[in-house]
């Protein structure tokens, strides 16, 4: 029979080799062996195993022995079986053997601690502080177009003219009738300076001299209702150059040369085109009554200039932009609660010289609500969330990483505002979060608690 073993079987990167020992009774050269020889050939086999530090594998069943080793004493192969035992559990001992990780790595960081101030965000949208229908206030027909549809006018600029020719005739009739209202003035004048001398003479009546004297009123009066309509047709003849009231950007025609235009002050004119204003532009937006009432109380609270009253400076961001960069002030809230919302409408002014603002484009606006205080601020790497709390880690003075549950508050320049949980002497960890576990030792590195730069961002105007 032979007794397998294996070396080093349990140690990685080491060949196992299997060494067979054969514990017959078959002697050297053939010649049975006595029973101390048997002995002391499984004692020499099993010490030279030993010493090779090689491991033994005994049958799954027992073995059958052959008839020779029926004879060897029971202590002899007690002994090898507890050896090759011995040998493989030493083995196994080997495999499970592994070292324990170290401690994970992370940057650590006191809150930063800055002045600020909170901040309303609202969304809102542009409004034109001019708005104007360009309508034609006398009646014919166009006759020419001045401007290109959506080109930015001036005040005064000529954009439509109707046909001048009926209004010209008209004109010069009132003219006429005015030169001869004069002239009848001139006689009636006359007329009555003479009736004055003869009613001296007591050559005609007094009511001859009444009658005179009430015809040269009647001329004078003939003058000055023509010099009114002499005026009248010069405006109408005015009136027929249609000319910018505002400065901004015009609309497209709404009538092309040689259709009737119908003028006058009724409801039935002719929309010709259309004037927003664009520089300066306006901002309209709604709050709540709460917003309105902490307004208030701040305003009273002498911190006029961090309140959404009078004349705040606010800022704006676009829907396309990642920062608050346009600048510009309050300037108009309402006095009446929307009854149907529960909101007020507040008003805001901006500078629009390069045309970007357009009337009606939405937009959100920051309003400051509060007077400023001292805030800790950290990045939003170092923020996790568990369900709905949101929580930190801390690293203690022995190096555990402990779970502290915090307030959030709003983004300023990248940072999170932390409102309560953690104190400006904390050292919270600022990356490697996600190798972090509540009571697990770490390795901390300090760092800064400010985010790492990113590539910069685009200039806006």
């Amino acid at each position: 029979m032979y007794l397998s073993a294996f070396s080093d079987a349990g140690s990685p990167g080491r060949r196992a080799h299997v060494v067979g020992v054969d514990l017959g009774r078959t002697g050297r050269y053939g010649v049975t062996a006595t029973a101390g020889e048997e002995r002391a050939a499984v004692h020499d086999c099993a010490t030279s195993l030993r010493e090779r530090d090689t491991a033994y594998i005994l049958p799954a069943s027992a073995p059958t022995l052959p008839a020779s080793l029926m004879s060897i004493p029971t202590p002899i192969l007690t002994a090898a079986v507890l050896i090759a035992s011995a040998g493989l559990l030493a083995g196994c001992g080997d495999a499970q053997k592994t070292a324990a990780p170290p401690p994970p790595t992370v940057t650590v960081a006191k809150p930063a601690l800055r002045t600020i101030v909170d901040q309303d965000e609202y969304v809102g949208r542009f409004v034109a502080v001019d708005t104007v229908e360009v309508r034609a206030r006398v009646s014919g027909y166009l006759d020419k177009v001045h401007f290109r549809d959506g080109q930015i006018v001036k005040q005064g600029d000529l954009l439509f003219t109707i046909d001048k020719r009926p209004f010209q005739n008209t004109l010069d009739q009132a003219r006429a009738n005015l030169e001869l209202a004069k002239s009848n003035v001139t006689f009636t004048q006359a007329d009555l300076a003479r009736g004055q001398q003869l009613l001296r003479d007591r050559t005609i009546s007094e009511q001859i001299f009444e009658q005179r004297a009430q015809a040269a009123r009647n001329a004078q009066a003939a003058v000055a209702a023509n010099e009114a309509m002499v005026r009248q047709a010069e405006l109408d003849l005015e009136f027929t150059e249609l000319k910018a009231p505002v400065s901004g950007r015009i609309g497209d025609r709404r009538v092309a040369p040689g259709n009737l235009v119908t003028g006058g002050t009724g409801g039935n004119t002719t929309l010709l085109a259309t004037i927003v204003s664009t520089d300066p532009i306006r901002f309209e937006f709604t709050f709540d009554e709460a917003s309105l009432l902490r307004y208030e109380r701040l305003a009273r609270g002498a911190a006029a200039d961090a309140t959404g009253i009078g004349n705040t400076p606010v800022r704006l961001k676009l829907l396309d932009e990642q920062d608050f960069s346009h600048y510009g002030r309050m300037d108009f809230i309402d006095n009446v609660i929307d009854r149907s919302t529960g909101t007020i409408r507040g008003r805001a002014q901006f500078a629009n010289g390069d045309g970007l603002f357009t009337p009606g484009l939405f937009a959100r606006v920051q309003v400051p609500g509060s007077a400023p205080y001292q805030a800790l601020l950290l990045p939003d790497a170092a923020i996790g969330t568990e369900q709905v709390r949101k929580f930190v880690y801390v690293v203690d003075t022995e190096g555990v990483a402990r779970q502290r549950f915090v307030t959030l508050g709003q983004v300023t320049d990248d940072m999170r505002v932390i409102r309560d949980g953690v104190s400006a002497d904390d050292l919270v960890v600022v990356n490697g979060l996600m190798r972090v576990r509540p009571g697990q030792k770490v390795t901390p590195e300090e760092g800064q608690s400010t985010p790492q730069a990113s590539a910069p961002r685009a200039e806006t105007n």
